[in-house]
């Protein structure tokens, strides 16, 4: 630890004397202004990281003398997780008085990139300073990522990320990480036959990470496992249950299924329709009501889940650290993938 981090929390007066600047140029640095050199930029960026500078940014926000306006736009619909995190959002706007924090959710139709891109195209800075958003990674989404940001909103992806564009940040878990993690399990419990996957929309840069994580785990690991599909269920209870029902149907040998979606409610239905609940193995995503279900009744194997409450306030921190103007990078904590089975359900 630093010297100044031993004793007590660095200031900005300790940055202005390591950087050997002004107050005033530490000023403009921390709020992104204008009339400062950028290699004296980067030198009081470079001193902040050496004694452990952290902003503080609830009394940065207090200072500015207005609320922060965050505006969640969300997928409605069926997918009971974006119903996890929209209530999430909701509990947080309800305990956030006296915090500075506005906060706005709208619901807007899922798997509709043109909707989502006219509810990013009418946001202005005077009634939003940052849009946390799930979105596919398509043009006219991407587009307006890039318009938003160009007008002074911030753009925060929640859940899948859109790394080739104007975003922000990015909160959610490892998605990579996430199909890896269900490859080898799901290697584990089959050591051979078929494996069939669901993916609710490969526009999805979320469902296509997985699904490469997946791949390249049983590729690499499991030669004797064949891949089916994957199939896509638009996140829809009973389209999954129509391509799980065909799936049982068609492969006799199928060992396991991995929905890297949503509709896990259909799943749920099709393998007790076929009678080979428990004899295929299943690892699906997000604890919900339907994989709790799935997970009671020995359906559901393993769900892979990530903490809506924790993915919330994280963005909000992510918000908040756009909307005072930094040009440094946004931190925040990671977001762990939770492991479940019917034994540790919470």
């Amino acid at each position: 630890m630093n010297e100044i981090g031993s004793r007590r929390r660095a200031t900005v007066h300790d940055v202005a004397r390591a950087a050997g600047v002004s107050l005033a140029t530490v000023d403009r640095v921390l709020n992104n202004r204008p009339g400062v050199r950028p290699v004296t930029a980067q030198k009081v960026e470079a001193a902040m990281a050496a004694i452990g500078f952290q902003r503080d940014l609830s009394a940065s926000l207090l200072a500015r003398g207005r609320d922060l306006r965050v505006v969640f736009l969300l997928p409605a619909g069926s997918n009971e997780f974006m119903g996890s995190l929209a209530g999430a959002v909701e509990r947080r706007a309800q305990s956030s008085a006296g915090e500075r924090l506005a906060l706005e959710l709208r619901r807007l139709r899922p798997l509709d990139p043109e909707g989502l891109a006219r509810a990013l195209d009418g946001l202005e800075p005077a009634i939003c300073d940052c849009a946390v958003i799930v979105g596919s990674e398509t043009p006219s989404v991407l587009a307006a990522v890039e318009r938003a940001s160009r007008r002074g909103v911030a753009v925060v992806t929640l859940v899948s990320d859109l790394p080739n564009s104007a975003r922000r940040h990015f909160i959610g878990i490892d998605n990579p990480a996430a199909g890896r993690t269900a490859a080898s399990l799901m290697g584990r419990f089959c050591p051979k036959g078929a494996i069939g996957v669901i993916a609710g929309s490969l526009a999805l840069r979320d469902h296509r990470d997985r699904l490469d994580g997946f791949g390249a785990v049983l590729a690499r690991e499991f030669p004797d496992l064949q891949l089916l599909g994957p199939l896509e269920s638009h996140d829809e209870p009973a389209h999954a249950e129509a391509l799980a029902t065909r799936l049982l149907a068609d492969h006799p040998d199928l060992a396991g299924i991995y929905n890297l979606g949503a509709g896990n409610a259909g799943l749920v239905a099709a393998l007790a329709a076929s009678e080979r609940a428990r004899a295929v193995r299943v690892i699906a995503h997000e604890l919900t009501p339907a994989t709790r279900a799935g997970l009671d009744s020995g359906a559901i194997d393993v769900v892979l889940d990530q903490n809506p409450d924790h993915e919330i306030r994280e963005a909000l921190r992510a918000a908040q650290q756009c909307a005072l103007g930094s040009a440094a990078p946004v931190t925040t904590d990671p977001i762990e993938i939770g492991i479940f089975l019917r034994d540790n359900l919470r």
